[in-house]
């Protein structure tokens, strides 16, 4: 796994391959790909000065080191060459296939992304990656061979691009090989990120480690004899290794405080056995002579990790007293904890080992899959990344079922993220939550190691809206939301063909005239819309106004502002070039006026409102007067170059100073701000002045409320909304 030959042959990640794919048209495919990448990238230089076709043949190496499969191999050779455009897309579909192709396509997508730009950026790579996991793991498992290869040489890069690559690998790419179980990977990849990122924090480990070598192979070695006179005795095959801590998780040790003497666990060996019987014999066998540490036990064969991994952990007083970590497991428990999700295809041939990874696989995309639903709910870009960040790349908490099943779930989850996770008809006839025996409220926080029981009832009448707050999960959230939807489906479709109804009334239309199959569907396909009832809920959660619909057949009555709300429900609009100060998305030649109680000036995160008869006003995004107004609401800017001043509203909190007035308005001539007016407000307490300046943008308003700051009599300036 940690070949870093500089010259890698093909003929040496053939050898790799060879022991375990021997079907010759697998074959024959992974050699047409190095082709294929070998002609491709010929004469193409790497900044290591190293011919191009290293990269591929090393992520290849990378693969065919965790016994990936021949597509994840024969993407690993070719995820660069659709890096510029897919010009050669249609070639590469007739000589690999579709599977192959998208897998590339995938790793492109992502490598294509700036974790490091701007918000947008760093959102849309959580949500790119997040959809690679959705749809094929793969995609994931060749971009993390492949930043593994190009971190083995980031060497070649300044250190500032350094810094920011293993950040961003530590960040995002570690985290999900941790969720994927590929031990192999997140270890050796932490590794180089701390080498990088904290190289001083790296070198003295490294030295440490060095000095203490020799002293540490000597005792492991003692061990090792010892444990294999024990296992000799009683017959048992076995292999024993002694196993370094990384360097990486003895910076975390040192990081919460301990000293390097301090960190008992740096002596460790790992003893592979063939059955999971064996390893509970080995396990007794090596607490008969040695005594455990209290609280160091750890059965993850009884109780898997979610990520399928599955070991003992025992500590013990070892030889010479010197305190040693064992972990004892089968060589496919081993495959599985080094590889995690891709030893998927390492055991073709094992029935009953494949369907349970292949189920564990299936319950761990469907995790990633339940949080991609949620772009679809939440606008808000910034909240997605709130939740990728809280549900995927953070620790999680272990609870248990009343039966012994793991239950995973982010900290902070509650007893609705349990039952919801659990089924989703668990939790929507959910009554109340028992832990460990006593029953708790339903927004207790769950802990490691609790067992959670869920009563139901089948006559409930389903969740609470309150449980939103409660829960903590995206996927519990968006389940009982699923539900309200559902329920209130039937009252929504009554009350929208109701309103529909009144409204062709009140307009005077025969009901036979408006209500014939050529008119219902030429309303469908207007907002396009599938059928009669979704055009009725529409109307009945208020979604649509009832008078754009009808203006659909009799447009004589429709304003221009209908017209437009028309236009924005059916996504029509498009940005027009224009020379106003705020321009109205795909609307042009509209009254457009600017809110009297947010005061919005360039610079502000603005929004239209569609009035009725008046045009457009123009709100502040935040402004509470058009919080519950969503279904008249237009996307509107500012312009680039804007060209007058807009009024702002202050407040002014100060002390009794007769020559206050005059140091504002000095304040303001300074700064090319213009005062339209100030009113004394009376206060007990204190002066208070309202303020309304015109003023250029957000930034030359900041600069002058600091400038008021300043002033000694002034407690304090802020902005208001009326």
């Amino acid at each position: 796994m940690t070949k870093m030959n500089l010259e890698l042959t093909y003929e040496e990640v053939k050898n790799k391959i060879d022991n375990y794919i021997t079907n010759p048209e697998d074959l024959a495919l992974i050699d047409k790909a190095f082709k294929y990448v070998y002609e491709f990238h010929e004469g193409e230089k790497r900044l290591t000065g190293d011919d191009y076709i290293q990269h591929p043949l090393n992520v290849a190496y990378i693969l065919a080191s965790i016994n990936a499969d021949t597509a994840t191999i024969c993407a690993g050779f070719l995820h660069d060459v659709m890096e510029e455009d897919d010009s050669n897309k249609e070639e590469l579909l007739d000589i690999f296939g579709e599977v192959i192709v998208n897998i590339v396509e995938g790793v492109t997508k992502i490598n294509k992304l700036n974790f490091d730009g701007d918000k947008k950026a760093v959102i849309e790579s959580h949500r790119k990656i997040l959809v690679g996991l959705s749809e094929d793991v793969r995609v994931i498992i060749v971009k993390l061979a492949d930043r593994l290869h190009n971190m083995r040489t980031l060497w070649v890069l300044p250190p500032k691009s350094q810094k920011e690559k293993a950040n961003e690998t530590l960040d995002i790419l570690v985290p999900i090989a941790s969720r994927l179980g590929m031990n192999t990977f997140k270890s050796e990849l932490e590794d180089l990120c701390l080498r990088y990122s904290k190289p001083d924090t790296y070198f003295y480990i490294v030295e440490k480690l060095n000095q203490t070598k020799n002293e540490r192979n000597l005792e492991v070695n003692k061990m090792i004899e010892a444990v294999s006179l024990l296992l000799d005795k009683e017959g048992i095959e076995y292999k024993i290794k002694g196993r370094a801590k990384s360097i990486y998780s003895i910076y975390k040790k040192l990081d919460k405080g301990k000293s390097f003497n301090d960190i008992y666990d740096l002596l460790a060996l790992r003893v592979y056995v063939n059955t999971e019987h064996e390893c509970y014999q080995v396990l007794g066998l090596i607490h008969s002579k040695f005594k455990p540490m209290p609280k160091r036990f750890k059965d993850y064969i009884a109780m898997p990790k979610t990520n399928m991994y599955q070991s003992l952990h025992t500590t013990v007083f070892g030889v010479d007293e010197h305190i040693f970590e064992i972990q004892i497991r089968t060589y496919e428990m081993d495959q599985i904890a080094e590889h995690g999700i891709a030893s998927h295809w390492s055991y073709k041939e094992h029935g009953s080992t494949k369907a349970d990874l292949q189920n564990a696989m299936e319950q761990k995309l469907q995790f990633f899959r339940s949080l991609i639903e949620i772009k679809n709910d939440n606008s808000n870009d910034e909240e997605f990344v709130k939740t990728v960040q809280n549900e995927v790349l953070k620790e999680n908490v272990y609870v248990f079922t009343p039966r012994g099943d793991v239950i995973e779930l982010p900290i902070g989850s509650t007893p609705i993220d349990f039952a919801y996770r659990v089924h989703s008809g668990v939790g929507d006839k959910m009554v109340g939550a028992i832990v460990n025996g006593s029953i708790v409220p339903l927004d207790y926080v769950l802990q490691n190691n609790d067992v959670v029981k869920i009563n139901t009832n089948k006559n409930s009448l389903g969740p609470s809206k309150e449980w939103i707050n409660m829960a903590f999960t995206s996927q519990a959230k968006s389940k009982i939301k699923s539900f309200f939807n559902r329920t209130q489906k039937e009252d929504y479709v009554k009350l929208g063909e109701e309103v529909l109804i009144k409204e062709v009334k009140k307009r005077k239309i025969p009901m036979a005239d408006f209500f014939t199959s050529e008119n219902i569907s030429k309303i469908l396909n207007e907002f396009k819309y599938k059928d009669e009832e979704e055009l009725y809920v529409n109307l009945g959660n208020n979604k649509i106004p009832v008078g754009t619909v009808v203006n659909v057949l009799y447009n004589d009555n429709a304003s221009k502002e209908d017209l437009i709300l028309k236009r924005v429900i059916n996504g029509e609009v498009e940005e027009v070039n224009s020379k106003d100060d705020i321009i109205v998305e795909g609307i042009d030649r509209i009254k457009v006026n600017v809110a009297s109680c947010c005061k919005p000036i360039p610079g502000d995160e603005i929004v239209g409102y569609i009035t009725k008869g008046h045009g457009i006003t123009i709100h502040r995004a935040m402004c509470p007067n058009i919080m519950n107004n969503e279904e008249r609401i237009i996307n509107v800017h500012w312009n680039n170059i804007t060209t007058k001043k807009y009024p702002a509203l202050l407040l002014v909190h100060a002390m009794e100073n007769k020559n206050l007035l005059l140091d504002i308005i000095a304040r303001s001539s300074n700064s090319d701000i213009t005062i339209q007016s100030i009113n004394a407000i009376n206060s007990s307490d204190n002066f208070m002045y309202e303020l309304t300046v015109l003023i250029n943008n957000v930034e030359s308003l900041k600069k002058f409320m600091n400038e008021l700051d300043s002033i000694s009599s002034i407690i304090n300036v802020e902005r208001i909304i009326k």
